[in-house]
């Protein structure tokens, strides 16, 4: 008797469904002509086929209004400073200094920087990057100073 009316329960579950996947359909516009027909048909004579298409229209217009609803243009920006203000700087906190100046202009410094450290190191007299014209030995060459 239980698996009777279980059985019963499913069957009506799923007329139910089939109601409501054929008027979703209905109301989409997305039946051809002749089934359209017929629904209009079932609509004006079976009560379930009414009850079901009023709750889908009501579930519908809830659903209509969220759509309609979009974020503010500074949205993002208005919850970080919320977070910001809230956690007193424990999470997005000030930006480091890589953060606030680009990439490309802390490279420039670093270079401008290594060429004038090149040009000092070069042009001065205890710089190691300069070759030592003075020296006239020839290299291999040993030269024997005579004792005095």
């Amino acid at each position: 008797m239980l698996e009777e009316n279980t059985n019963a329960m499913t069957a009506a579950e799923a007329d139910e469904d089939a109601i409501i996947a054929t008027l979703s359909d209905y109301l989409d516009g997305a039946l051809p002509t002749a089934q359209r027909g017929e629904v209009e048909k079932r609509l004006a004579d079976d009560a379930e086929w009414k009850r079901v298409h009023g709750e889908l229209i009501e579930t519908r217009k809830a659903l209509s209004g969220l759509q309609k609803a979009r974020t503010p243009d500074r949205f993002a920006d208005q919850v970080t400073e919320t977070i910001h203000k809230r956690s007193a700087g424990r999470f997005f906190g000030r930006k480091t200094f890589g953060d606030r100046v680009p990439f490309s202009a802390l490279l420039v410094v670093a270079l401008v920087g290594l060429i004038v450290i090149a040009y000092v190191l070069w042009s001065s007299d205890t710089g190691s990057l300069k070759v030592d014209k003075r020296d006239t030995k020839q290299p291999g060459s040993a030269s024997i100073a005579p004792k005095p």
